[in-house]
């Protein structure tokens, strides 16, 4: 690390290497493995300070390019500290790191729903159903390029942005068909429509053209702009449906996750476009329980205004759209609960608690099984 003046401050250091010959796979390892020496000694990636990152070719690993963005999101979300890019002395790709420990543990007390600050953070932390997170982000890699590969209409721009593309994935054989919107998740952080055209195979099959949503990330881009993008998208689909040969008269909306939350709010969304029906998937829709713990500044959830603003749960119930909820039966509680409130809120029946899914493996089920007939039941009413 950096010989600068630190003054008395205590440092945690720590460090990955990887020989591995993708410059972004190696790099993500090296990431990975100094994120769990940090969980080791109990710093969440908030306290990072700097890091050095040392490659045979530093502009491979360069944190502009985006391959290297999204292996940095994957491991870490939207803590961002100062980065360096140095010559690697070897054939290794090294990343070294330094974090602030906290002065404290945090409050012990509760915040929210009865839980410390410490509980909540688990309770929101999906990740914690999956022994590993990055290899989970590989085979959705994998297998969201393979889908795609068979698949036509890519990339369509809907708005300005870099991320403001879509894929639409169109039915054999079916004339106008309707279409199914598919918004991802990620924490609103990480993570694209390409990571996820493979999970869309049921509802294209059952003969609905499916619209796979790209949306800009946090922290770069606060999430009030993310929801305005996702509306965007949607106009843009129902606006421009006759070009795109499908019928874009009432939309049917999913989203996963994150996508859950902006599924939720944009069937509630009075200055979007009509939409005959919305299956929030895992969904967050009280984002309280995000403000109160550190991903809370990375969203720019700095007030309990701006988190109830941008929560579903408390918008007026959406007008003629059909209401459905799922989630995985492994599921943490506060999850759980919030897709019960607003199924409650919204006069929805009851969340359909997939059996043996955690928040990862529920995307499965939309290729077959009760979540794909639950898809298909809001959808055609």
């Amino acid at each position: 690390m950096s010989e600068a003046e630190v003054d008395d401050t205590q440092y945690v250091e720590v460090a990955g290497a990887s020989d591995e010959s993708d410059p972004a796979i190696a790099l993500q390892d090296a990431l990975s493995q100094a994120g769990a020496a940090l969980a080791v000694a109990k710093v969440g990636p908030q306290f990072l300070r700097e890091m050095i990152w040392a490659a045979p070719d530093p502009s491979a690993i360069h944190p502009s390019r985006p391959a290297i963005d999204k292996v940095w999101r994957e491991v870490f979300g939207g803590f961002r500290p100062p980065v360096e890019v140095r010559i690697s002395p070897d054939d290794y790709t090294h990343v070294m790191a330094r974090a602030t420990p906290p002065d404290a543990p945090p409050p012990s007390g509760p915040v929210y729903q009865g839980y410390s600050v410490m509980e909540l953070a688990q309770q929101m932390s999906p990740r914690n159903q999956v022994p590993d997170m990055i290899a989970e982000f590989r085979k959705w890699t994998r297998d969201g390029d393979a889908a795609r590969a068979k698949l036509r209409g890519l990339d369509i721009a809907y708005g300005p942005g870099r991320a403001n593309m879509l894929d639409l994935y169109r039915p054999e054989g079916v004339n106008e068909p309707p279409v199914w919107v598919f918004i991802h998740g990620g924490y609103w952080q990480a993570s694209s429509k390409d990571q996820h055209a493979q999970f869309c195979k049921g509802m294209l099959d059952a003969g609905f053209a499916v619209a796979n949503v790209d949306y800009s990330l946090a922290p770069e881009t606060p999430l009030a702009e993310i929801v305005r993008e996702v509306r965007m998208a949607l106009h843009f689909i129902a606006s421009e449906a006759g070009n795109l040969g499908v019928n874009g008269e009432a939309l049917h909306i999913c989203g996963h996750s994150a996508g859950g939350h902006l599924t939720a709010h944009a069937a509630a969304d009075r200055d979007g476009p009509k939409i005959a029906s919305a299956l929030p998937l895992s969904g967050i829709f009280d984002l309280e329980a995000l403000r109160l713990i550190p991903m809370g500044k990375v969203l720019g959830l700095n007030t309990p205004e701006q988190a109830r603003d941008l929560s579903p749960l408390f918008m007026e119930k959406p007008e003629g759209v059909r209401i459905r909820v799922a989630l995985g039966g492994l599921e943490s509680d506060e999850f759980k609960r919030q897709s019960v409130e607003l199924a409650k809120a919204w006069g929805a029946p009851a969340p359909l608690h997939v059996g043996g899914a955690n928040h990862f493996s529920l995307l499965d089920h939309l290729n077959g099984g009760a979540l794909l007939e639950l898809a298909l039941e809001a959808a055609r009413g």
